[in-house]
């Protein structure tokens, strides 16, 4: 990114605006002081769903359950990705048990789900886990 981007903090979805030059440094939110791309999955909730689609990095978020084995299974992946995509995708997840209005009105059907928005829409969706090859391959094509 060339000019600057609009990002949501993970923690209080402030949104900050950090120069492109700086997206690989440890940019800080602006009103909490957390990191704003931590290289780590972050909770979506109910609460602040809708704000966490705003901004100009992608969003991928990974609907789970605690009581799901391929869920958990691919949790370590889905952190790998999140540190490997920290500058071009933020990476959030979804308890689907824990916000079930939510994940009703995403229309998940089965776990674990990748829905992937960019500019507040959904742009593509892949059930089951991957691995991470093929995670990133699958991101690629999207044009992450």
């Amino acid at each position: 990114m060339s000019d600057s981007a609009i990002i949501p903090c993970p923690s209080c979805s402030s949104l900050n605006r950090i120069p492109g030059a700086r997206l690989g440094e440890v940019p800080r939110c602006g009103h909490c002081k957390t990191e704003v791309l931590p290289g780590t999955p972050f909770e979506l909730d109910q609460g602040n769903f809708a704000s966490q689609l705003k901004g100009d990095l992608p969003l991928l978020v990974d609907v789970w359950a605690a009581w799901c084995g391929p869920c958990r299974g691919f949790a370590p992946t889905f952190t790998q990705a999140a540190g490997e995509l920290r500058t071009r995708c933020r990476l959030g997840k979804l308890d689907s048990e824990a916000n079930q209005p939510l994940s009703a009105q995403l229309g998940i059907r089965s776990i674990p789900s990748l829905i992937l928005f960019r500019n507040g829409q959904e742009v593509a969706r892949q059930s089951g886990a991957l691995p991470l090859p093929q995670l990133l391959a699958w991101l690629n094509a999207q044009g992450v």
